[in-house]
């Protein structure tokens, strides 16, 4: 079906025939578009929009109530609990110090890595800061049927059926492209809320493409009392003169905490410029202190009153002003040396606000300049200072990052900050580079996508960005060479980062049979594990299913035994992966562990039962796999 056919979509752009016609209907549609901007959506013509707009009270009579949907949201909440066919695979020549880092670098599509961490790092996460797709127009490139925006779009529009036929004379693509992106990100988002700690937050870069959307949908995720701040980044410093209308010079950071009464933010140290407003010209042995108007812009009379200087000279508030303090209070002010009336003691009093009793810090703003957060021109800068071959476009300056860390971390507290849209690796660089200049012991885990580059020397953007990190470790190793550890840390500084992949699932996928093939698939779904599968995978895997987490370490025992720990969580177990033999308890073995896993395939009923019993005189759980 053409769309000059459409019934209830009409398309902006002239066709062929249009240019052939005189672009008669693009023309009347432009024209239309004027007088009626809200009857068009991404410059299609909505006709029961229109008719809405001209008056006409019948098109939809149901009753209105807020709400904030669009074409696919039940499958993005469906696809929240699908359980993933993945797991992760430790990549140990690919990584620096694994053995003794508590930093992590996962290569993998993120919703799938997600789930995998959602069981050991659950409240765990105290600052998550992404940089997604800002939905500028490319498609996007995880795959969770995004790939092609317009036919997702359409197939849970029903416009398509499952074999990609189209089942409507009235195709509606109003909306695909804003519809995927808040499918993409919402099945994410929901499933990071539940991993930060009650005190976390989470910072999403966003540029105007989304951000309305972005806010819509983390109101309804994170709830809209937790809110925080849309900090305004300065992005660039000049305008862009090829720019079509306004050079946008500006993204946005939102802000929102899981538990707003339960987060504050870090305040900021003062800087140079600021630190100068406190000065000490009449050595008062209090310090340093800077002047503070003693009148307030309100009328309040009992706060109207004679002030006489040092001369003799009677003074009162401004018009429309009063004193910032009572007469008794400013009278307790003078006697304590807090009020100053100018170098010749003639001049409007003004109270000393000493350095010591002011708040340690700055209140942050919402508007972060270049000076203050970096811009895109000194991000260009700093990769290429590490990555001189310029591989990646637009990365973040590590000094926004690092703005983010010192509001909502704490230098000392091991605190673990997540980004699953790691890009060229920022956030790694600014927290290793933070912890170096504060003395910090924060810890990241970053998840990304192995997109293809096109560059035969970093194939995918996982690669950039674990070659970015080790770059970074290098140099600051180089920084340390004949040097003492001078600083007081609470542990050593972690100069390392452990890289895991994301693999198939060792695990077969469930697949239904008919009846008639019931018994003929009985035995072979009696094996849940997959044709050729791993031991490494198969142990993390397990380990993953049971909540360790990526500190976790694997030793083999004997008899194809192998014990699980979680130093960070405090937690082992014992895997038994023979097909025979023995299966009895080992008291040597099982000293701290909490489970014992052995293989069904291997056990009888009786060895099933007889293990049980064992298990529970042993107070450990026992299950098979």
């Amino acid at each position: 079906m053409s769309e000059q056919s459409q019934p209830n979509v009409a398309s902006i752009e002239r066709d062929e025939q249009d240019e052939q016609e005189g672009g008669l209907v693009a023309d009347r549609l432009l024209q239309l578009q004027q007088l009626y901007p809200e009857a068009f959506r991404e410059g299609q013509l909505d006709v029961d929009a229109l008719r809405l707009a001209v008056g006409d009270q019948a098109v939809d009579k149901r009753r209105e109530r807020y709400s904030f949907t669009w074409a696919g949201k039940r499958d993005a909440i469906l696809a929240v609990p699908q359980p993933t066919q993945a797991s992760l695979l430790p990549v140990d020549e690919q990584s620096v110090n694994p053995a003794t880092t508590g930093n992590y670098f996962v290569e993998g599509e993120n919703l799938a890595v997600l789930k995998l961490l959602y069981k050991a790092y659950a409240n765990r996460i105290k600052l998550i800061y992404i940089d997604p797709p800002y939905n500028t127009g490319n498609d996007f490139v995880y795959p969770d049927n995004f790939r092609e925006p317009l036919q997702q779009y359409l197939r849970v529009t029903g416009q398509l059926d499952a074999a990609g036929n189209v089942t409507s004379s009235e195709l509606d693509r109003n909306g695909h492209k804003h519809s995927t992106w808040l499918s993409m990100m919402y099945p994410r988002l929901l499933i990071a809320r539940q991993l930060l700690r009650s005190d976390g937050v989470i910072f999403i870069s966003i540029d105007d493409t989304e951000v309305a959307n972005l806010r819509l949908l983390m109101d309804e995720v994170f709830g809209e009392e937790n809110f925080i701040a849309s900090i305004v980044w300065q992005k660039k410093y000049g305008p862009a003169n090829d720019a079509k209308f306004i050079s946008e010079t500006h993204d946005y950071v939102v802000l929102y905490a899981k538990d707003l009464s339960k987060w504050k933010p870090t305040l900021l140290d003062r800087n140079e410029d600021q630190l100068s407003d406190y000065q000490n010209p009449d050595d008062d042995p209090r310090g340093l202190y800077r002047l503070s108007d003693l009148s307030v812009k309100t009328a309040a009379e009992s706060s109207i009153y004679p002030i006489a200087t040092p001369t003799g000279k009677v003074v009162y508030p401004p018009a429309s002003r009063s004193w910032v303090v009572s007469e008794a209070r400013y009278n307790e002010l003078l006697a304590n040396n807090r009020i100053v009336f100018g170098k010749t003691g003639t001049g409007r009093p003004m109270q000393k606000k000493f350095l010591t009793e002011v708040k340690q810090g700055i209140t942050p703003q919402t508007w972060w300049d270049r000076e203050f957060a970096g811009d895109n021109k000194t991000a260009r800068y700093e990769i290429k200072e590490l990555m001189p071959e310029n591989i990646f476009d637009n990365p973040k300056p590590s000094t926004l990052i690092k703005r983010i860390l010192q509001l909502a971390t704490q230098s000392r507290n091991n605190d673990l900050i997540l980004d699953f849209f790691a890009g060229s690796g920022t956030t790694a660089q600014a927290v290793l580079e933070l912890n170096r200049e504060d003395g910090g012991n924060r810890r990241f885990i970053l998840v990304q996508l192995p997109e293809p580059t096109g560059n035969p020397a970093y194939p995918n953007i996982a690669e950039i960005g674990k070659e970015r990190i080790r770059r970074v470790i290098a140099r600051m190793e180089a920084a340390n060479a004949g040097k003492l550890p001078l600083d007081e840390r609470s542990q050593p500084e972690d100069l390392g980062f452990r890289v895991f992949r994301e693999v198939a699932s060792s695990y077969k996928r469930w697949q239904p049979v008919s009846q008639q093939d019931y018994l003929s698939k009985l035995t072979e779904q009696s094996e849940p594990l997959t044709a050729g599968w791993q031991m490494a995978a198969l142990l993390w895997e397990l380990a993953l299913r049971e909540g360790y987490g990526l500190a976790a370490t694997i030793t083999a025992l004997d008899n194809d035994r192998y014990r699980i720990a979680d130093p960070e969580r405090g937690q082992a177990m014992i895997v038994s992966l023979a097909t025979s033999g023995d299966f009895t308890f080992d008291p040597a073995t099982l000293v701290g562990a909490t489970l014992f896993l052995c293989r069904d395939s291997a056990l009888t009923d009786s060895q099933i039962a007889n293990l049980k019993l064992q298990a529970k005189a042993a107070q450990v759980r026992f299950r098979t796999i």
